[in-house]
Parts: structure tokens; sequence; C-alpha cells
């Protein structure tokens, strides 16, 4: 009897083709995703390039805008705004203790008033930071050079003697900042061990410690902060939980990527435009509209004033924290009740 065409012995595969075919089968499903190959990649190209954009660009070509300067007598305001333009905020001082008073309440970073005929005296605030300082000294010198007139400075706020370049504020922040990031990061992985209101005490506890330890090494430990430790040791602790609870945050909502965008948000642009390592009068507009609304530019502000200018304006960068920290908690918070109602709706 004749095998019809096309019959199942014919269709059949031998023994050794069958096991090759699903050889490639296997390796085919075994072989992982373009994704797999191209979202850390990706990921850490963005960051790199985002750090050494922020801290090596921002710091390439610093421009004075709108830096404060308190000027007495009738004649000398005008003649330094004439002369300096936008690079400086001249404020009309009625006279040179006012101009001082004004200095050392932050409300400027310098005082320039006469000091007989052809001469200028001009006060600065070290603490202010020495970017800042140097520019001004810079545009006085140049104005009074200009007009033949010869200026002496005074340092009337200046940094502690163990912080001569004014980075203590900085690195505590940053570092104050990272450890608020890695805690964040690592509660994370604690969702199916801890319960969320454990989670919120676990974050709110180790920020405190965090806050606590970092105030104590940089303040009376090694006295480069001069702040008063219980208001500092507070400051610092809501440093910490804005970053942890932020990092939490982003990581819930987001998932994989959420962990990469803290990184940008608080690490890269918040670091680099907080206003230490090159004062915010100096920065780009950009960056200098947002230096005072992220955690780490706050916090650099809340510590200068309390270290240096006798907390005359550490209310608003206590503000800004506090908030970081009450609405990150407060959405982490409502988040099982938006999965609820998402499980209920698509029911």
């Amino acid at each position: 009897m004749t095998t019809p065409i096309g019959s199942t012995s014919e269709r059949e595969q031998s023994p050794s083709a069958a096991a090759e075919s699903s050889s490639r089968l296997s390796h085919a499903a075994r072989r992982p995703p373009v994704r797999a190959w191209l979202q850390p990649t990706v990921i850490a190209l963005v960051v790199v390039a985002a750090f050494i954009a922020c801290y090596v660009g921002l710091q390439r070509d610093p421009r004075p805008h709108q830096v404060p300067i308190a000027v007495t007598g009738p004649e000398l305001p005008g003649e330094i705004r004439q002369a300096l333009g936008e690079a400086v905020e001249v404020h009309p001082a009625t006279d040179a203790e006012a101009a001082r008073h004004a200095l050392e309440h932050h409300d400027v970073v310098a005082a320039l008033s006469t000091d007989g005929p052809g001469r200028l005296h001009l006060e600065i605030a070290g603490a202010a930071g020495t970017s800042t300082t140097s520019v001004v000294k810079s545009l006085v010198d140049a104005y009074a050079h200009g007009a033949g007139k010869h200026v002496t400075t005074e340092d009337v706020v200046p940094l502690t003697h163990f912080d001569a370049r004014g980075l203590a504020g900085f690195y505590m922040a940053f570092g104050v900042t990272l450890a608020g990031f890695v805690l964040g990061s690592n509660a994370l992985g604690l969702a199916t061990v801890l319960h969320l209101r454990h989670r919120f005490r676990l974050l709110a506890g180790a920020s405190l410690a965090i806050g606590t330890v970092a105030a104590i090494i940089a303040g009376p430990v090694m006295g480069a902060v001069p702040a008063p430790v219980i208001p500092l040791v507070l400051t610092l602790a809501l440093l910490a939980a804005a970053a942890a609870f932020t990092t939490k945050l982003l990581g819930t909502y987001l998932g994989p990527i959420g962990i990469p965008v803290a990184t940008l948000l608080l690490l890269t642009v918040g670091n680099a435009t907080s206003g230490a390592t090159i004062g915010a009068d100096l920065l780009p507009t950009a960056a200098r509209a947002i230096s005072a609304l992220l955690p780490p530019g706050a916090a650099v502000r809340a510590i200068t004033e309390l270290s240096y200018f006798n907390s005359a304006h550490a209310a608003g960068p206590v503000i800004t924290l506090t908030l970081w920290a009450a609405i990150a908690a407060l959405l982490l918070a409502l988040r099982p009740r938006l999965m609820q109602r998402r499980t209920a709706a698509s029911a």
C-alpha cells in the first residue's frame, strides 16, 4: 500500500531534528530582552551626564545677579547702581550702623560706605560664601578704581576657624541627604516585612538619628558648624526625612526608575544648586529659581542662618524641608487606598 503524500510519517521530524529545533526555541526563550540591556545603560548615562553638567557646568561661568548690597550716603547708592547695573541690588541705608545691621541679619551680603574723601569702606559677611563675597569685592574694587577711590575691606561675619572655605554646611547637607536617600531605598524592600506604619516609624526614627549624629560630629566634635545643637539636629533630621520619604515615594510610585529619579533630584540637581560651592546669587536663572526649593538647598541656607546670622531667615528653609517630608509621607499613606480604588474599578 502506497503511503499518501503529506502523511504523518513524512511530516514527522527525525529525533535529531526535533532536538535541534527544541534547542533553538529554548535558546530564544532564554535570550534577555533588549530592555534589560538598554534601561540600565541609559539610566547610568543620564545620571553621569546630569552630574557632570550640574557640578561642572554651573561653576564654569558664574555671574552675579542682583547681589544685595547695603550702601550709605546721599549719592553713593545711585553711583553704585549706575556703575554695577544688574550685578547688584542696592539697598540704601541711612548710615553705616544701619548697613552693618542689615549685613549681620543677612538681609545683604555686603555694606559699602564712605570713609573720608576718596575712601570707601566695604564690610562683607564671609559666612555668606567665599564665591559671593569675592565677586562683591571685585565689583567694588572695579568701581573704586574707575572713580579713583581707595577701598578698605572688613569681614564682620567671618567663617569659623575650622571651616575656612565655608564648605562644611554643604558637605553636611550632602552627607545627610545621601543617608536619607539610602534609608528610603532600603525601606522599599521592606514592604513584605514591615507594615506601612512601622516603615513610617523606621524612616522617622532613623532620620532623627541621622540628624543627631551629623550635628554632633560637625558641631561640638569638629567645631566646623557653630550652630546651636538642638536646632541643627532638628533641621538635619528634617532633611534626612525629606530625602528618605521622597526616595521611598518615587520608588513606590515609579517602580525601578524611581531610584534614578531620586538620585537626579536630590543628589545631583539638589546638591549642585544648593548654593554652597557656588553662591546662589551667581547661579544661572533656572538653577537659582529651584535652588531654595529643593531639600539640599533649603538645608544649606538653614545651616548658614543658624550658624552665623542668629537664625534671621531660617524659618523659610525649615518650612520647605517640613513640606517635602510631610507631603511625601502623605502621598505614601494614600497609596494603599489608591490601589484599592483602582482594583475595585477594574473588577
